[in-house]
């Protein structure tokens, strides 16, 4: 069974995914920036509460480092932490809101991705989940028959296409690691509001198909619960 660490986990997408990989078996580390909010999640759950705030360096050399001293490794990353921002029209957008999103769905992905590699390292099969979003599709927003299409969002759908694109990258660049992009789809969360069709389980049906998958599968993959899908 694989130990897995999640961030953003205290409710939501991570919240359902850790639930869902628990029940298959595996140890689940929780990462959640609020405390309060991260230990009781994790204690309802049966995981294991590690704090860590993606935007901030030394909590997530902390987190590393807690991991590295309770567990010695990770088996499966799940960068899952992120934030909306402001939507509709541009002309209100300022860089600060640019700099806030990128800064959590973007540049936290980095953050925790290097400082979690050396745990990765020590996995005889080590993995990286990418949470991103159909929102960052050029296919998918440009579709009229698909709800991506309606919704604008400019800084968090330029975000997702962010990640995805990193997701690629660091595909080519970690040979000895499998890392893949998921789009949960439109999904009933507190990032939409709740207005997603989906339940949260159906959405996290792509993270946790990534994250349990076996030895041999391929990298740098966007896919969804249906599976592989174009960017």
């Amino acid at each position: 069974m694989a130990i897995i660490f999640i961030t953003g986990a205290n409710k939501g997408l991570g919240h359902e995914a850790a639930r869902r990989l628990i029940g298959l078996r595996h140890t689940v580390l929780l990462g959640a920036r609020d405390a309060a909010q991260g230990r009781k999640a994790a204690d309802a759950l049966g995981a294991r509460f590690v704090r860590i705030d993606v935007t901030d360096d030394a909590s997530v050399a902390a987190a590393a480092a807690d991991v590295a001293d309770h567990e010695g490794r990770i088996d499966v990353l799940v960068n899952n932490a992120g934030i909306h921002g402001p939507s509709g029209d541009p002309g209100s957008l300022t860089g600060a809101d640019a700099l806030g999103v990128f800064d959590t769905n973007v540049a936290g992905v980095v953050r925790v991705t290097s400082a979690f590699l050396p745990l990765l390292g020590a996995s005889e099969d080590p993995a990286i989940v990418n949470v991103s979003s159909g929102m960052g599709s050029l296919a998918f927003t440009h579709d009229p028959e698909r709800v991506e299409s309606k919704v604008v969002a400019p800084l968090y759908s330029a975000s997702k296409a962010a990640l995805t694109m990193l997701t690629t990258q660091y595909a080519k660049a970690l040979p000895g690691i499998r890392v893949n992009a998921a789009d949960p789809g439109y999904t009933a969360t507190d990032l939409n509001g709740n207005r997603g069709t989906q339940t949260v389980t159906e959405g996290t049906d792509a993270i946790v198909a990534l994250a349990t998958e076996g030895p041999g599968a391929a990298s740098g993959r966007f896919v969804d619960r249906g599976g592989d899908i174009g960017w």
